[in-house]
């Protein structure tokens, strides 16, 4: 069972999270970010983990602390949940269109922590969730979960349109690399023998 659990509990942040790679697109989020909440159910449905986060977080300063714990709570949950990384494929790609915006994301699970952030969203704010906390979201997801991501905005004017594309793009890219490839069920996927 490819399955995880994290408790992560900060003066800022108490998160309890579980994620199963191998499942069937399910959610429960309750963040206390509404916007996050939207954004992590689609990245669930398109990249089929079965995804439970509870969030009690300091919101009544802002959404900063939580967006970004949130990020590292899952990047643990998916080095956790992927062991030795044995069988999968690695590398997971995917252009996403939303409307007008055009998003891809390119993921390596490589085991060294790089984030290429190449949005770029018109407004400060959707609804009331600071934009620019996207960007802290993968940053905190990236070095917990040690793996390469790109994400490229290829076309967009619309700031929800951009980021609900980028975080279904991500779903599905993730979704490929952490597949398990039968042929290669055994092998760790890289000629170093380790991930």
């Amino acid at each position: 069972m490819r399955t995880a659990e994290i408790n992560r509990k900060t003066n800022e942040t108490d998160i309890r999270l579980k994620i199963d790679l191998d499942g069937a697109g399910k959610s429960d989020i309750q963040s206390g970010v509404g916007f996050l909440d939207h954004m992590l159910t689609l990245f669930a449905r398109h990249g089929r983990f079965d995804l439970t986060l509870n969030c009690d977080g300091d919101t009544y300063v802002d959404d900063h602390h939580s967006v970004e714990d949130i990020g590292i709570a899952l990047g643990q949950a998916f080095n956790q949940a992927l062991g030795d990384k044995r069988g999968i494929i690695r590398y997971g790609s995917f252009i996403l269109p939303m409307d007008e915006s055009l998003i891809l994301t390119a993921v390596d699970i490589s085991g060294r922590a790089h984030l290429n952030y190449d949005l770029h969203i018109p407004t400060q704010k959707v609804g009331t969730f600071d934009t620019e906390l996207t960007e802290e979201f993968f940053l905190g997801f990236v070095r917990n979960a040690n793996l390469t991501l790109h994400i490229k905005q290829l076309e967009g004017k619309n700031s929800h349109h951009i980021i609900e594309g980028a975080f279904k793009s991500f779903g599905r890219s993730m979704k490929q690399a952490v597949a398990v490839d039968a042929q290669f069920k055994d092998e760790i996927p890289s000629t170093k023998g380790v991930l």
